[in-house]
């Protein structure tokens, strides 16, 4: 048999000065149909030629993989196993994060034959953005960490178990982030105090402290908040701006409701109980401040930029506003005729609603908007999406999205799609099929 070397020589050398040499393997019959072509040749007996090395080599010793430690956690539903499966494979893949909260939060674990996958899929998310790695780590369970050391690609599921206090000292960011998050949990004035001590040396870092404090905020945290208004980067001032409108009784809402109410107003007449609007004229320092931006954009009229204004008021003023100063509820509130403002106050109040996790406002926006009152623009189909991945998912019974009539906007069915999705979905995770 010609050794490899005769043929990298006769591949040098070129086929039309030199013979290829035989590389026929012992009891292996020559093809009939061989090419006749010397360079083809060459290239089939190179390639028979490196099976039949590999194929000959002897097998090195190999030391059994370490089993995994038992996981007592118990695996979802069968049903639930599947959802996770077509969420994986495509199918509403934003509602990911909610499965994996919902599964950790009962105990349950994802299917071992679906760790792949999932772990795939969480280590494609950016490190900066790490909530999905959390939980993918925390549903594989024990599982998942034995197959982090399988696979370097999915090391992040170690680093998302518990770390100590080294994690804050000398880890990296994902790390420090992991936590401080458990630190929050469990002892959120020491979170607080923490974070305080390190903010100005923190830099890039400082968003992610607030994004923090997202979980469990409270009026202790709004000290640090009023100061970071005034930070000299302006993604630190948005998430301050975003923080203080969502924590209940905060000057900032408080300021915002009294420039809501100058926007505006119920006014009964001839012809019925109706709203009426007036926009803020201009956006001035203390808005500014108050993470309100003026409208971007090239040609823009003064009744669009002021339109912005209000709709960027309504969504940092809190909700309760609204109700106790026309005494109605959120369903009447919306009920009431608006002119030509129903596009902007229901994106107001839907923003407004998701950051106060108002689930009242939610499903009364949601209801007025698949029952006919759905904006005709564009922002309106966006918010609609937004609001049903928010809303408690007992809305997405089927006794509550029923028949909507003859031909619903596509909007509108997407939102019930994803209502029932939802709905399904946590239904399934609720299953216990151990218990028969």
């Amino acid at each position: 048999m010609s050794t490899w070397q005769d043929l990298v020589t006769a591949s040098l050398i070129g086929t039309e000065r030199s013979a290829v040499p035989p590389a026929a393997v012992p009891g292996l019959p020559i093809p009939a149909d061989a090419p006749a072509d010397p360079a083809a040749i060459l290239l089939d007996r190179a390639a028979l030629l490196t099976v039949a090395r590999r194929g000959g080599r002897l097998a090195e010793r190999a030391d059994p993989l370490p089993a995994a430690e038992p996981d007592p956690a118990a695996a979802v539903s069968p049903a639930a196993g599947r959802r996770l499966a077509r969420m994986l494979s495509g199918e509403h893949p934003d509602l990911l994060a909610e499965w994996l909260t919902a599964a950790v939060a009962r105990g349950r674990r994802a299917p071992a034959h679906l760790l792949p996958a999932l772990l795939d899929r969480a280590r494609r998310v950016s490190p900066a953005d790490p909530e999905l790695r959390r939980l993918a780590a925390l549903a594989g369970g024990s599982r998942a960490r034995w197959l982090a050391g399988l696979n370097r690609d999915w090391a992040f599921v170690t680093t998302h178990i518990v770390p100590g206090d080294g994690a804050w000292r000398l880890g990296d960011g994902g790390q420090r982030r992991g936590y401080l998050t458990q630190l929050r949990g469990r002892d959120p004035d020491a979170a607080r105090e923490l974070i305080a001590a390190s903010w100005d040396a923190a830099g890039p870092e400082r968003v992610m402290f607030l994004s923090v404090l997202a979980d469990g905020l409270s009026l202790a945290d709004e000290p640090l908040l009023e100061a970071a208004l005034d930070d000299r980067a302006a993604e630190v001032r948005g998430w301050a701006a975003y923080l203080l409108a969502r924590l209940p009784g905060s000057a900032l809402g408080q300021r915002m409701a009294g420039r809501a109410l100058g926007c505006l107003r119920l006014a009964r007449g001839i012809s019925g109980t109706h709203l009426v609007a007036s926009p803020p004229a201009e956006c001035d320092a203390a808005m500014r401040r108050d993470g309100i931006a003026p409208g971007q954009g090239a040609g823009r009229s003064q009744l669009a930029s002021q339109a912005h204004l209000m709709l960027e008021v309504i969504a940092r003023t809190p909700l309760d506003t609204w109700t106790g100063e026309f005494g109605r509820s959120a369903e009447r509130i919306l009920a009431v005729p608006a002119g030509g403002w129903p596009p902007v106050l229901f994106t107001g109040w839907s923003r407004a609603a998701m950051a106060q996790r108002d689930q009242e406002w939610m499903a009364a926006l949601i209801n007025w908007a698949i029952t006919g009152g759905l904006p005709g623009h564009p922002s309106g189909a966006e918010t609609l999406r937004q609001l049903v991945r928010r809303v408690d998912p007992a809305i997405g019974a089927p006794e509550a999205t029923g028949s909507r009539g003859a031909g619903p906007p596509p909007a509108v069915r997407d939102a019930i799609t994803v209502l029932r999705f939802r709905y399904d979905m946590l239904k399934e995770l609720d299953y216990d099929h151990s218990a028969g």
